[in-house]
Order: C-alpha cells, then sequence, then structure tokens
C-alpha cells in the first residue's frame, strides 16, 4: 500500500487531474491511497473571501465566492461530463458554495474573523476538489471513494494549526480506509483539513496536504509516502533563487527535514517527522513529468558534507540581556517556556553567560511573548532579517565544507551564526535583503562548475 498526495498544481485544471489519474492507474497494483489539495489558488481565494466579509466588503466577497464557484462546476463539467455522478457532484459543490455564501453574510455582520470560522472556510477547497477528483477517477475507470478526510485525521482543536492525535488517527485508518484498501479500492481524500473529536473543522496549517499524507501513511503502515508536485523533486537550492539548482535524487530524513524546516518549499517542515516514525520512504515527484527520476528520501542515502542550500525571509531576532541570568539554574528553559506557552516556535538559537538570542518568524504572538520575557532582563527586537541554511550529514565532520561556507558570505554582516547540534545544519542570519545574494554565493561554492 502507498499514499499519494498530489498538490494544487498537481489538480489545477481539467488537465492536470487527468494526468494525475493517470498516474494512479498505473499504481493501481500498489493499493493506492490519495490525497488530494484544493484546486491551485483555491484556498489563498477563499481566505481573502472571509477577510472581505469580516471586513465589510461583502460585494466583493460574494464575487469572489461565485467566481469560485463556477470555476469548479466548469471544471467538474469538463471532467464528469453528464449522468448521475455529475449530478451528484455539481449539486455538492453548489450546496458548498452556498454555505460559503451563507459564511460570508455573517461574518459581514459579525465584523470579525475568528480562527474557527476560518478554518471552515480555508478547509472547503480541499471538500471542492476531492469529489471532483474521486468522480474524474470513476469516469476513467478507477474504483475510487470519496472519503471525508475529517474522519479519519482527528485533531485537537488549535485552530489555525491544530495537533493531530496519532491513535485516533490510526484507529480512524483502520475503520473507514483500510476495509477499502483491501477491497481494491481506492480512497480520495481532501487533505489539509481535520476535525476534532466532536466533529469541528479544524486545518493542519499551509501546506497541511503534505502532513496529512504522511499521518495518514503512517496510521497504515504505507510501503512508501508519494508527495507529486510540480517540481522534479528536492533540489540543492529554490529554483526561484537559483535556476541552476541540481536535483537531489537521495536525501536522508534529516537533511530533508532541515532543509524543509529553513525554506525548502517542496515539502511542508511536519511532512517528514510521521515518516520518520515508522521508516516510511518518501518521494517527491512532479506530477508533469512522471517518468521522472524524482527525489527519494530514506535513512540510508549517502553522506555528504553539503546536500543543499536553503533560505527564507521574515524572520525577527528576539534578544533577552541581564546579568541575573549568569549561573542563573533553569533560565534558558524558562525563557523557553514563555514561546511554548504562546505557541511560537524558535528556529535559531545563541546563548552567552548574560544574553540569549533566538529567532522567530511567526511573530502572532510575539507581543505577548516579549512581555514575559522582560521578566528577565532587557528585551530588543531586530526585524527585517533572513535565515539561510547550509546543510549537510557531513557538514560538521569536514573543516573544509565549513571553512568554504564562511567564507562564500564574503563581508555580508552576519547577525547570529549556530551550527546544529548534530552538526547537519549551518545557519546564518543576515538581512533580508541578502538572503538571495548569499544563497547565490554559497550555491556557486558548493554545487558551481568551479567547485573542487
Amino acid at each position: 500500500m502507498i499514499v499519494a498526495k498530489f498538490g494544487g498544481t498537481s489538480v489545477g485544471d481539467a488537465t492536470a487531474i487527468r494526468r494525475t489519474a493517470g498516474i494512479v492507474k498505473a499504481r493501481l497494483d500498489r493499493h493506492p491511497v490519495v490525497v488530494v489539495s484544493a484546486l491551485a489558488g483555491t484556498t489563498n481565494a477563499l481566505i481573502a473571501a472571509a477577510e472581505q466579509a469580516s471586513g465589510g466588503h461583502l460585494v466583493a466577497a460574494i464575487a469572489q465566492v461565485e467566481a469560485l464557484r463556477e470555476r469548479h462546476l466548469q471544471t467538474a463539467r469538463e471532467l464528469i461530463g453528464s449522468g448521475a455522478d455529475a449530478e451528484d457532484v455539481a449539486a455538492e459543490i453548489s450546496m458548498l458554495f452556498d454555505e460559503l455564501a451563507h459564511l460570508a453574510e455573517a461574518l459581514s455582520v459579525l465584523g470579525y474573523l475568528t480562527p474557527r470560522s476560518l478554518d471552515t472556510i480555508s478547509a472547503m477547497g480541499e471538500q471542492l476538489s476531492a469529489p471532483i477528483v474521486a468522480a474524474t477517477f470513476r469516469r476513467l475507470g478507477i474504483d475510487a471513494v470519496l472519503v471525508d478526510a475529517r474522519r479519519v485525521l482527528i485533531t485537537d482543536a488549535t485552530f489555525g494549526k491544530a495537533e493531530p492525535q496519532d491513535d485516533l488517527i490510526a484507529a480512524a485508518a483502520s475503520e473507514h480506509l483500510l476495509p477499502l484498501v483491501n477491497a481494491g479500492k481506492v480512497p480520495i481524500l481532501g487533505g489539509f483539513m481535520g476535525a476534532t473529536k466532536d466533529g469541528v473543522t479544524t486545518t493542519l496549517g499551509r501546506g497541511g496536504s503534505d502532513y496529512s499524507a504522511a499521518l495518514f501513511g503512517a496510521a497504515l503502515d504505507a510501503e512508501a509516502i508519494e508527495i507529486w508536485t510540480d517540481v522534479d523533486g528536492m533540489l540543492t537550492a529554490d529554483p526561484r533563487v537559483i535556476p541552476e539548482a541540481q536535483l537531489i535524487e537521495h536525501i536522508r530524513f534529516d537533511e530533508a527535514a532541515e532543509l524543509a524546516s529553513f525554506g525548502a518549499k517542496v515539502l511542508h517542515p511536519n511532512t517528514i517527522a510521521p515518516a520518520v516514525k515508522r521508516g516510511i520512504p518518501v518521494f517527491v515527484c512532479n506530477s508533469m513529468r512522471p517518468d521522472g527520476n524524482g527525489t527519494r528520501i530514506t535513512f540510508d542515502a549517502p553522506t555528504f558534507p553539503v546536500r543543499a542550500i536553503a533560505g527564507k525571509g521574515n524572520t525577527v531576532i528576539v534578544k533577552v540581556r541581564s546579568p541575573r541570568m549568569l549561573g542563573m539554574p533553569g533560565a534558558l528553559r524558562a525563557i523557553f517556556d514563555v514561546f511554548a506557552r504562546h505557541k511560537t516556535s524558535v528556529d535559531v538559537v545563541t546563548t552567552s553567560e548574560v544574553s540569549v538570542s533566538l529567532t522567530v518568524d511567526d511573530d502572532q504572538h510575539l507581543e505577548a511573548v516579549v512581555a514575559e520575557l522582560r521578566a528577565f532582563g532587557d528585551v530588543g527586537l531586530e526585524r527585517g532579517k533572513g535565515i539561510v541554511a547550509v546543510v549537510g550529514a557531513g557538514l560538521g565532520g569536514s573543516a573544509p565544507a565549513m571553512a568554504k561556507a564562511i567564507a562564500a558570505v564574503g563581508e555580508t554582516r552576519l547577525h547570529m551564526l549556530s551550527l546544529s547540534a548534530t552538526g547537519i545544519n549551518l545557519t546564518m542570519i543576515v538581512d533580508a535583503d541578502q538572503v538571495k545574494p548569499v544563497m547565490r554565493r554559497l550555491h556557486d561554492a558548493f554545487f558551481g562548475p568551479q567547485r573542487a
């Protein structure tokens, strides 16, 4: 059994969905479970409509809703044609858009958007795409069965970034998915969305469809998890920054996880964790070139000093300084507890006897974090920063690679520099406008034609 996830571009229009059906048909002997994202751009449009409605712009919100309605109905007509299946899908699409229009009206009256209502609206993209995909598969000869992912992916009630409940997911997968697979059918589920035990809709956060696939794969003990996207696999850098970035055909779990966390867009940062726990290989493939090699992610990939360069902006440095921290047991733990209470993840940390510097890329709760941190001493924020990460399983043990990385940065100011405890990731904090230039210089140093 395999779990195959298809992202928004892989189900972006009728042509893409037919191509996806061909990929699945070629894998029927491996008993696939299929996870799909919303049609490309749909989630952003849904969120925009919700924000317009809550901001008092109901007419614009309804226009957005109607444009989405027509797009989905047109896609369904093109793929499914006429008949009972087509009528059922059209009715389901119309019902969901009627519900969305009513929600927009309610938000315009309330004048604000709660995390719970935003999850309800954001999850509609997958509720719309999955029935279209399932019906298309059936029309093309695949015995597909639509399964509401919210019956399987059970989470807590942290709206916007819900925490999966692994034991409950495993039990639900055994109940709702395994019998279908054993009967030779192909379950089709929307990614990104889940529900609490009480049935309240939640989401895993942006990019959560990858995570959904990994969670289903772990729950079913799949032999592989395939992530189908619009790039050839994991590359030595973001091709939008480094057009000449090279394909990585085989990479270690820990390297892939680091790259995802530090800006590699091809994978959601959480995707790897459930696969690692079960030792399930993950494949990243291009749905537009299904015969390509793609990237294989396993425990036993060859070790290299540097595997790839990653980078991201929107980073804030938080600095806490106080002579009282000198020799104070538990000070660092107490500081991290503040971030944990406010559900704010820390990327990079450097410390001295009297100060701690940390970076975050989600400043949603930063004001509350800073207020609590002032109990420890002076707190300063430095915005407009970015992270560049040099990732390789052999980096920490290679003095020449470390020296080459530092030399490649040149005279660019480094605000922080940190080597991970495992020696796999050298992170550099630079001004945000220097992220791309530094990435280019590092990529040239390690992967350019002049490399040794």
